[in-house]
């Protein structure tokens, strides 16, 4: 019981590391806002950062009071990025955009800089909601469900057979 609970604490671990790295690769430009105004784009974030072809993703930047624009050459149209202290904007993948890791860049209107930002596309189309999220299961997941169903029945089997009571008569 030590072994699982030590594999489950050092798994959440992993997981909570393996979530931040998004955050804590932002690449901001530009630097403090000088006597002129805006320093221009910076802390900028995407969510998710791995999304695949045809889904839509987040992104958000600080330091473009006056709005913005965010682009990436051939994996999505230019999108306008909202007003205010951080803006923010949803643009759509093509379905046609090449996997793989790729730079956005975010440029505010009122500035000339330009912060960029990786992200990674994935191959194939993501969960169609509304379906059920999925067509069916891989060849994969259904070893998986088979392995977790027999494992199941062998321990019910079991169970049963420790269980069971002597028939009259016999000890």
């Amino acid at each position: 019981m030590r072994a699982f609970r030590a594999l489950t604490v050092t798994a959440a671990a992993c997981a909570a590391i393996g979530l931040s790295i998004p955050f804590a690769s932002a690449n901001p430009a530009g630097g403090p806002p000088g006597p002129g105004g805006s320093g221009g784009p910076s802390n900028v974030t995407v969510n998710p950062y791995s999304v695949h072809q045809g889904s839509v993703m987040q992104v958000s930047a600080a330091g473009c009071g006056h709005g913005g624009v965010v682009f990436s050459q051939g994996q999505f149209p230019q999108t306008n990025l909202s007003a205010g202290s951080v803006g923010f904007a949803t643009v759509r993948i093509f379905n046609h955009a090449s996997p793989g890791h790729h730079t956005l860049s975010v440029k505010c209107h009122d500035n000339s800089l330009v912060a960029t930002h990786r992200f990674t596309i994935l191959e194939g189309n993501g969960a169609q909601g509304g379906i059920g999220g999925s067509f069916g299961p891989s060849a994969t997941e259904t070893a998986i469900g088979a392995g977790l169903v027999g494992s199941a029945a062998l321990g019910a089997g079991a169970h049963v057979m420790r269980r069971r009571r002597p028939i009259r008569g016999r000890v």
